[in-house]
């Protein structure tokens, strides 16, 4: 990877509804050759895909809260079947299995309290497993990038 394709994993990062004709005079390639580098890094795994993101507030979810989830037990099936729940589960936007005296976090989004007690009650606590959790309401978000990039 050198810097023209990092020019253009910055740019389609930004945004990513450029089109190549866009992107190529922002890098400052010619169409073909900068489609063809944005096909090798979508067949190198590079670029994974292109997605709208949605404004949680307008969706009625305005309030972000991390909960850190410790399990019960710890044997691959138990960690297999609370994994494999949480993706039904449309309020959580990402798990992450971590180190630390909690097993999981997860970030999710909440319409206020009514819609975190909810989601707590309904959702996380009868996911299977589950032995506590501990929850934090964010504030506000002071920087929100979807991919690090070079």
């Amino acid at each position: 990877m050198d810097a023209t394709d990092r020019r253009i994993l910055r740019a389609l990062a930004r945004r990513g509804r450029l089109s190549n004709a866009e992107l190529a005079e922002e890098v400052g390639l010619s169409p073909s050759p900068c489609w063809t580098r944005v096909k090798r890094l979508e067949a190198a795994g590079v670029i994974k895909g292109y997605a709208a993101l949605l404004d949680q507030a307008a969706l009625g979810m305005p309030d972000t809260v991390f909960l850190e989830v410790m399990m019960e037990k710890h044997d691959e099936g138990a960690l297999r079947r609370f994994e494999e729940a949480v993706h039904s589960i449309p309020e959580i936007l990402e798990c992450h299995l971590v180190t630390g005296e909690y097993d999981y976090i997860i970030k999710a989004a909440v319409g206020g309290t009514a819609g975190y007690e909810n989601l707590l009650r309904e959702k996380i606590y009868r996911l299977p497993g589950v032995r506590h959790t501990r929850s934090a309401f964010t504030l506000r978000c002071l920087k929100r990038e979807i991919s690090a990039v070079p």
